[in-house]
């Protein structure tokens, strides 16, 4: 058993936690946006956490992401061969972070579009990397053929 963990182990796992953290903070900051209309007390709250815990949690996401593919790439490992989910995956993910820095401005007027938008990509993204397999695999390369005794002679 294996109980030195290496880098990108490490770091695999502080990416997950951290998209892990932001999308459940985004649901819970969308959550206290509905409440805000009737509570003056709770008032700016959603726009709080969303500025100071999900997009925190998406940019440490995105760091952490960034040097997990320096590190793959440099180890010999290249997620863009195995199929086309990571391409798909880093597209959505600008998106979501695009996004999601808009998204405090807007809770702070009562408007919940960009925080919504930011959870169905937070939403895809999570079914992307789930499923990646239904994205296609790059072709193997072909097995050498196998030595007979008859072509040997």
């Amino acid at each position: 058993m294996n109980l030195h963990p290496e880098a990108i182990h490490i770091l695999r796992w502080l990416h997950f936690l951290a998209a892990a953290v932001g999308g459940g903070a985004a649901v819970v900051a969308l959550l206290l946006s509905g409440f805000e209309d009737g509570r003056e007390d709770l008032r700016g709250l959603a726009a709080t956490i969303w500025a100071r815990v999900v997009s925190w949690s998406f940019r440490l996401a995105v760091v952490a992401g960034a040097i997990l593919l320096v590190l793959l790439l440099q180890k010999g490992e290249n997620p863009f061969i195995e199929g086309r989910y990571f391409t798909i995956k880093l597209l959505l993910v600008l998106a979501l972070l695009g996004v999601s820095e808009s998204a405090p401005k807007a809770l702070a007027k009562g408007k919940r579009g960009a925080s919504l938008l930011t959870l169905a990509f937070f939403l895809a993204i999570s079914f992307v990397v789930y499923n990646r397999n239904l994205f296609g695999h790059a072709p193997l390369p072909a097995p050498p053929p196998a030595a007979t005794a008859a072509s040997a002679h």
